[in-house]
C-alpha cells in the first residue's frame, strides 16, 4: 500500500492545501486547522452552515501569517497572533469542547464579515490545548481544531466501491464523488475496499499511528468542494444504507500519531507522497449494522 494523498486545511472548513511531503505533529499535520471562524457565542463555524467557507482559498506564509483569497479576488495577509504579544483572548467551542484561542486583528474580522458572516477569526496558539475524545484517546492527546481527532485517513479503494454502489442502485443521478468531499489528512491505495475498518495500527513511511474510531459523515460530504453546491443526498444516502459503524453513516478512520523512540520536540517526522503504509495491528472490530 502506498501514501498517494496528503491534504492540509489551515482553517477549519476553508479549501485545502495538498502538499507533496509535510511534517506530522502529535496534534495533525504541520499547520492544519490551526485557525477557524467562531460565531458571536463561540461557536466554530463549518460548511455545514456557510458553504461559502470552502470556497476561501487559504496559503500558509513562511513568517507563519495566513492568506486568504476570495473568489472575487480579494486577498488578505493575516500575522498569526499570539498571546504572548498581547493578542485578546476568546473562549471557542469544537463539538461541545471548550478552550481558548487567540483573536485576529480586527481588519481580519472585518474582511471575514465582507465576504463570510459575522465570525471571529481565531488561533489556536497552544495545540495543547484541546484534549481528545478521552473514550479513543490517552492522556495527553490532543488536536488541532479538527472535529475530533489530529488525522483522518481514507482509501481510493473504499471510494470506489462507494461509488460502484451508488451507480448501481441510484444510476439516474449518479455522479463519481471525488476523494475531496470527504477532506481527508492522508489517503492510502492499494487495499481492499473498507479494509481500514480493520486497522488499529499501522506505519506511514518512518511514522506509526493509531486507528482510534471511525469517521461519522455529515452534509458537507454531499458538498461539491470546488463550486460549494450541494449535491444532493448522496453519500450519506449510501452510506446509511451499506456502510454503518458505530451508528453513523462512516467512511475513513481517525488517526492519532506516535511518538518515535528518542524524538523530542513538536515534529515527529515527515509524511511524503509515495510513502509506504503497512498495518501493524489488526482486528479491531467497530459494532455495525445495515452493512
Amino acid at each position: 500500500m502506498q501514501l498517494t494523498g496528503l491534504h492540509v486545511y489551515p482553517v477549519k472548513s476553508m479549501y485545502r492545501l495538498s502538499p507533496d511531503t509535510t511534517p506530522v505533529h502529535p496534534w495533525g499535520l504541520a499547520g492544519d486547522r490551526r485557525w477557524m471562524l467562531a460565531d458571536p457565542t463561540g461557536r466554530f463555524v463549518s460548511q455545514r452552515e456557510n458553504t461559502a467557507l470552502g470556497q476561501i482559498r487559504p496559503g500558509l506564509l513562511p513568517d507563519g501569517s495566513l492568506a486568504l483569497t476570495a473568489p472575487d479576488g480579494s486577498r488578505i495577509e493575516i500575522p498569526a497572533p499570539a498571546l504572548a504579544t498581547g493578542a485578546p483572548l476568546a473562549e471557542v467551542e469544537v463539538w461541545g469542547t471548550r478552550f481558548r484561542a487567540v483573536e485576529a486583528a480586527k481588519d481580519a474580522h472585518e474582511w471575514i464579515a465582507e465576504h463570510l458572516g459575522d465570525y471571529r477569526l481565531v488561533h489556536l496558539d497552544d495545540p495543547r490545548a484541546r484534549p481528545v475524545d478521552p473514550e479513543f484517546g490517552e492522556p495527553g492527546d490532543t488536536v488541532s481544531m479538527a472535529d475530533g481527532f489530529p488525522l483522518l485517513l481514507t482509501t481510493t479503494a473504499s471510494l470506489d466501491r462507494l461509488n460502484e454502489l451508488i451507480s448501481a442502485e441510484h444510476p439516474e443521478d449518479h455522479e463519481t464523488l471525488p476523494m475531496e468531499r470527504f477532506r481527508p489528512n492522508v489517503v492510502v491505495t492499494g487495499s481492499e475496499p473498507w479494509a481500514e475498518d480493520g486497522w488499529r495500527r499501522i506505519r506511514i513511511g518512518g511514522l506509526t499511528f493509531k486507528v482510534v474510531k471511525p469517521c461519522g459523515r455529515c452534509v458537507i460530504t454531499t458538498t461539491d468542494q470546488e463550486t460549494g453546491e450541494r449535491r444532493g443526498k448522496e453519500p450519506l444516502r449510501t452510506l446509511a444504507r451499506h456502510h454503518r459503524l458505530l451508528r453513523k453513516a462512516a467512511f475513513g478512520q481517525n488517526l492519532i500519531p506516535e511518538r518515535p523512540a528518542g524524538v523530542e520536540g513538536d515534529e515527529l517526522g515527515v509524511l511524503r507522497l509515495g510513502d509506504g503504509v503497512e498495518v501493524l495491528e489488526a482486528g479491531a472490530h467497530w459494532p455495525a449494522d445495515g452493512r
